[in-house]
Parts: structure tokens; sequence; C-alpha cells
């Protein structure tokens, strides 16, 4: 497969999951009680967790450079 079409396919599922997780997030957030340490223990994880389930897919778009 060329090296751009594996790009262009890698960016929508970049952009795809992305739009999924910060959904996901959100409904998540409106069930969190209202203190503000469980909020920040919250958002804290969920801002550094997002790249986790990427690194295949960009792993497998930079293929074959």
């Amino acid at each position: 497969m060329p090296t751009r079409l594996r790009k262009l396919i890698g960016s929508l599922g970049i952009v795809a999951f992305l739009l999924f997780y910060a959904g996901a997030v959100a409904a998540l957030a409106d069930h969190l009680p209202s203190q503000w340490a469980v909020q920040l223990v919250f958002f804290v994880l969920a801002g550094v967790l997002w790249g986790a389930p990427l690194i295949p897919l960009i792993t497998w778009m930079n293929k074959g450079r």
C-alpha cells in the first residue's frame, strides 16, 4: 500500500477515534461526583490516555518509510 494512502487512512482513523473519545469522556464526566479532586484525576487521566490506543495506528502509518 502506498505511503500516502496509509497516511490518509490513518489520519481519518485518528480523527474518528478522537471524536468518539471526546464524546465518551464528556458523557462519563456527567456522571462524576462534583468533588474537584475526582474531576481532576479523571480529566488528567483522560487527557493522557487518549494516545495509547493510537500508537499501533501511528506505527502502521509510518511503516515502510
